[in-house]
């Protein structure tokens, strides 16, 4: 497919061309013709499918001409590196300095942005936050903007920075709205629904690596907020059946004490600490005890400084949280001889980014696996009721993993756990 397709002016085609980028994205195609026609548009797709690049050329194609006094397009992106990427890109494409393109972030004295911004400018790239003091400053005057681009949307969410994107794409009530992003979520949907077209355009594409990597078998299990996922733990792991020799991941070791104390009815040497930051909480210095003690059966691990584990043996690997970086996680799921293995990972809104980093390398998708039915789901929002003195705790308010177990799933077999392990999972798929 060549770039003719996109229906760009010939500078930019040529500009394109000299850059090395001979054929479109996926995502260009798909958005390309939305965008100029002036449609609102939310796009989603992986780190590398060419979403900056779509919306650079869109900006050069739409704004035309140059050296106006207000800016005509506001692009914002979650920190001063993407500024400094976005930038980069528009220098690449706009040949000639045809437009005026200003980056703004905390790395400038506002008074100089201030000044830079009044003396005139074409295109904005900038962070929320130091583009809202700007506009409150009366410096960034958005009634001549054309487009309002919020770029890595996903990544705006997880910094907290929705509330200058809604003021500022309420300010430029006139201009298009274009969204990109890695992830949709019910907070991201949230932030862009006050300024988004009911007519928007979602456009959406899945490239994920052509390399297949040999892994586990996968479970991912989407839960809203960080006392859900202790809930859907303590519930997963009232079943010693199946959970009988399980190593949880989270990143730091204070969340390990937190997860740990969570568990307050359990059996001594039961559930344990790998090298705990307390020395009266329950734990090992070395993973080799926890495998041949009998009745040790949960061992929570932070990554946090952990260098290498030998975890051959433990037939369920869970990941409670996301590592910051996917190779961690990956390096664990890699397939390993004829061992049987299940990996679980729970992830919230917010981490759904890594998932997706995590997808791409593997070269396949997490199989999503419903929540149960008797999961208690935590509202944050919701205020705790005080509770009256010398009232007992209910089944309700300890949490989900105190609930009477169900006929159906008490055990009357003895598989071996990597056995049952991939049979529960099996089941959960309704392949059994």
């Amino acid at each position: 497919m060549s770039l003719d397709k996109l229906k760009l002016s010939k500078p930019l085609v040529a500009a394109m061309t000299d850059a090395g980028f001979l054929t479109p994205k996926e995502i260009q195609v798909k958005t390309m013709s939305r965008i100029l026609g002036g449609q609102d548009v939310l796009a989603v797709g992986p780190e590398g499918s060419g979403k900056t690049t779509t919306y650079v050329l869109a900006t050069l194609m739409k704004l035309k001409y140059a050296f106006e006094e207000a800016p005509r397009a506001l692009i914002l992106v979650p920190d001063a590196e993407h500024v400094d990427h976005v930038l980069e890109q528009f220098k690449l494409l706009n040949r000639n300095s045809t437009f005026r393109i200003l980056g703004i972030d905390s790395r400038g004295a506002i008074d100089t942005q201030m000044n830079e911004i009044t003396d005139g400018c074409d295109i904005i790239v900038a962070v929320p936050d130091r583009a809202r003091a700007l506009y409150l400053k009366l410096a960034l005057n958005t009634n001549k903007i054309q487009l309002f681009i919020v770029d890595n949307a996903e990544l705006i969410v997880k910094k907290g920075l929705q509330l200058p994107v809604v003021e500022l794409a309420n300010s430029a009530y006139k201009s298009q709205h274009i969204v990109f992003t890695e992830v949709i979520h019910d907070k991201l949907k949230h932030m862009i629904s006050p300024f988004m077209k009911d007519s928007a355009a979602t456009v959406e594409v899945d490239e994920i690596g052509t390399e297949r990597a040999e892994v586990y078998p996968q479970m991912l299990y989407q839960v809203p907020n960080f006392r859900t996922k202790l809930n859907l733990l303590t519930l997963l792991l009232a079943d010693t059946e199946v959970f009988d020799k399980v190593v949880v991941f989270v990143n730091t070791r204070l969340t390990a004490q937190t997860v740990y104390k969570n568990f307050n009815v359990n059996k001594t040497g039961e559930i344990s600490i790998y090298r705990p930051l307390f020395f009266d909480d329950k734990g090992y210095d070395d993973i080799e005890d926890f495998k041949d003690h009998p009745s040790a059966r949960v061992l929570i691990v932070a990554n946090e400084n952990l260098g290498d584990l030998d975890l051959q043996g433990i037939p369920i690997l869970l990941h409670f949280e996301l590592p910051e970086q996917k190779e961690t996680l990956i390096q664990r799921i890699v397939k390993r001889g004829e061992e049987e293995v299940i990996a679980i990972t729970f992830s919230t809104d917010i981490e759904l980014i890594e998932v997706r980093k995590i997808e791409q390398a593997i070269g396949q998708k997490l199989e999503v696996i419903e929540l149960p039915e008797d999961l208690k789901v935590v509202d944050v929002a919701a205020k705790p009721k005080k509770k009256k003195a010398g009232a007992e705790d209910t089944d309700d308010e300890r949490g989900a993993a105190f609930h009477e177990k169900k006929a159906s799933n008490v055990k009357n077999y003895n598989y071996s756990a990597g056995t049952k392990a991939k049979m529960t999972y099996k089941k959960k798929k309704g392949l059994s």
